[in-house]
């Protein structure tokens, strides 16, 4: 299970296991796994899209674990790992002799997955020559290995995740577009960690616990600073990127403390969670914290909330959920000196 995996967090006391390894509950990630809820019962294609180390393979995997295929394999291939060469012979076998090289039979992936979920990760690397194979292979549910005339039935289902613009590949003439629609069946869409930024503090909670472990050093406090240089970073690499930079802070760690290692610049406002973590400090810090950055963010934006350029959008927050922030933060809008003015000419005329 890739341990940057961006899924929901359970209590301890939760009877559903289903998420076990999903780490938060941002409004962003909770569409996601209702989506994974509501396709996991079929035996639908599903192509899940994100950028690379958002955690597609587990929502893949959620998918499966949620299904009636259980219990039954869950195997996985990354095309973009793959030769060329080799590729459609991970994908449908071969048999010895069938080309050079091939001194025994391999048996391939959809054979391996047979009652079960097939993944195939990075799918807009393969080949065209090999796409109609592909397309042949999920319409009719059969296949031959390679040097075999021998037809396979199988059933398996499919999960296919890209980090591209599979739509864009097509116009392009770089990807069948028969394949495009039979793969795009049930399409979900994986947020970048920007988008589910209030995830951020469960997450790290939960990497500085794994990597203290592993490396048997204590780390029990992560301060404000800290916590607040890793909301404001604008993780590129996403969760794997955030995974990498909580292990180099485990090791940099000497006195219980986890201190920031990214440079000391900022990328971008963004919001606090105010959500309660394993490892966090007081709830005052984290409203003062959140307080700072709200107000920012407010500046910057001129006050305006909603809206493309407004805060709401550069905090990743909905209109409703910034402003039910502000409230109960006690922030409003400062009354600028031209306000002022009218609101006094105002009540002199009244007078």
């Amino acid at each position: 299970m890739p341990e940057y995996a961006t899924v929901r967090y359970l209590e301890e006391d939760q009877p559903d296991r289903r998420f076990e390894w999903i780490i938060g509950n941002s409004a962003a990630l909770e569409s996601v796994l209702d989506q994974v809820e509501q396709v996991a019962s079929t035996d639908s294609t599903v192509l899940i899209e994100g950028e690379t180390g958002t955690g597609k393979e587990l929502i893949a995997h959620a998918i499966h674990s949620s299904s009636q295929r259980y219990g039954r394999p869950f195997i996985k291939l990354n095309c973009a790992s793959i030769p060329l060469d080799l590729l459609e012979s991970e994908l449908f076998g071969h048999e010895k002799g069938a080309f050079t090289g091939a001194i025994a039979q391999k048996i391939g992936r959809f054979e391996m997955a047979d009652k079960g979920t097939l993944f195939l990760d990075e799918v807009g690397d393969i080949p065209p020559a090999l796409q109609p194979k592909l397309l042949r292979v999920l319409q009719e549910q059969e296949f031959e290995r390679l040097g075999s005339g021998r037809t396979h039935k199988m059933d398996v289902r499919l999960v296919a995740a890209t980090n591209r613009n599979l739509a864009k590949m097509v116009a392009r003439g770089q990807f069948r577009s028969d394949l495009y629609y039979r793969l795009n069946v049930f399409p979900i869409s994986v947020p970048a960690l920007r988008e589910r930024r209030e995830d951020i503090p469960a997450l790290v909670s939960h990497f500085v616990k794994t990597f203290s472990h592993r490396m048997k050093k204590r780390v029990h406090s992560i301060p404000p600073e800290t916590m607040t240089a890793f909301q404001f970073h604008s993780w590129p690499g996403n969760i794997r990127e955030l995974q990498n930079m909580v292990e180099r802070a485990v090791i940099l760690s000497h006195d219980g403390m986890l201190h920031n290692p990214l440079p000391n610049r900022r990328t971008g406002p963004v919001i606090l969670s105010l959500q309660r973590t394993h490892i966090a400090p007081s709830s005052g810090m984290w409203e003062d914290s959140d307080r700072a950055l709200i107000l920012e963010t407010l500046e910057q934006a001129g006050w305006v909330v909603g809206g493309p350029r407004g805060a709401a959008a550069k905090l990743g927050l909905k209109r409703t959920t910034l402003l039910a922030k502000m409230k109960r933060l006690g922030i409003s809008r400062p009354i600028t000196p031209e306000e002022t003015d009218m609101v006094g000419m105002a009540s002199e005329s009244i007078c």
